[in-house]
């Protein structure tokens, strides 16, 4: 039996606010995709075919939008819920030096975690004026109904070979690309304390940089791997096949994670209120070059993932890692 420790009712009111932002947050992220797809189909059945032939046909003439940069929504990324988004854990971001305005930027964001919490939100544009960052996820959300539209006004594109090089490839610079290089085969390793990361074959981005001369910032997020607990799938195991299984197949897995509920601490799928603290290191200068051979590739990551254990060498003492943890690449 699991014993339910219940949240207190005599907390600020800011609180509360911030627990029902974030559970609406995880159920955009767990259920969002799929609760609009039932509302197309409710319009369809409820007589409104002209209605849903208008949207479909809409679909169809944008189509590529998430891979030309989407159709970010300042007015949305500016809503004040994002900030009690943040709070909630509280998210920090940290910057260890300036980017020019005039270059582009590919910033490889790890770890993946559950839910990419401390990639959302984070005032990025308040640290780096003058920069415009536009998180990459999976494509597949982009052909659900209105779920696309939701994704792109917050300024989320899709991170497909063809949207990553539209964002690095536009002239005058200030525009940061921010992927997940270890994507959904990360998240199967996310629980508190692992510092497992997916990388050691992660060159996609690498050779994307070279071919736009964006240059590479790796990013640390401390905490991310803290805020959910997930049942143990070691590899080999049954759970850990068919969760494999369904990411080869659909192009992403299923992490069975669990926290905290909204009215109590013990058991639910609200994420714990754990600080993260997401560092940007400093940019590693890259020449652009529009056919890398593969050991420039090979080389230019090396000195990527050189880069990142050397920052998450740098500041893991400040974040509770104790001296003889380090980052395990696989």
């Amino acid at each position: 039996m699991v014993k339910i420790e219940l949240a207190p009712l005599n907390i600020p009111f800011n609180r509360h606010l911030q627990t029902a932002i974030v559970l609406q947050w995880v159920f955009c992220f767990l259920f969002g995709a799929q609760y609009c797809f039932c509302v197309y189909i409710v319009i369809v059945l409820n007589g409104y075919w002209h209605v849903a032939a208008l949207y479909a046909m809409w679909l169809y003439l944008d189509w590529d939008t998430p891979q030309a940069g989407g159709r970010r929504s300042d007015w949305v990324r500016h809503w004040t819920v994002w900030k009690h988004f943040g709070d909630y854990f509280p998210i920090h971001l940290i910057k260890t030096c300036d980017l020019d305005p005039e270059r582009n930027y590919l910033m490889g964001f790890h770890p993946h975690g559950i839910l990419v919490a401390g990639a959302e939100y984070t005032g990025f544009q308040e640290l780096y004026p003058g920069m415009t960052p536009y998180l990459h996820t999976l494509s597949i959300w982009f052909g659900f109904p209105f779920f696309r539209e939701y994704l792109m006004s917050s300024g989320v594109v899709s991170c497909s070979k063809k949207s990553l090089t539209h964002v690095l490839s536009q002239k005058g610079g200030g525009n940061v690309s921010i992927t997940v290089i270890g994507g959904t085969a990360e998240s199967l390793e996310a629980r508190p304390g692992s510092l497992i990361l997916e990388a050691l074959n992660r060159k996609g981005f690498v050779k994307i940089a070279l071919r736009c001369g964006a240059h590479l910032v790796p990013v640390f997020s401390f905490g991310e791997n803290d805020l959910f607990n997930q049942l143990k799938n070691p590899k080999g195991s049954l759970v850990r096949t068919i969760q494999e299984g369904m990411r080869k197949t659909l192009g992403f897995s299923l992490p069975l994670f669990h926290a905290r509920g909204v009215f109590q601490y013990s058991l639910g799928f609200m994420p714990f209120r754990q600080p993260i603290y997401t560092i940007v290191g400093e940019p590693i200068v890259v020449e652009k070059n529009v056919s890398p051979s593969s050991a420039e590739v090979d080389r230019l990551h090396g000195c990527y993932l050189e880069a990142l254990a050397k920052l998450f060498e740098q500041h893991k003492a400040e974040y509770r890692i104790l001296e003889h943890q380090h980052l395990i690449f696989t």
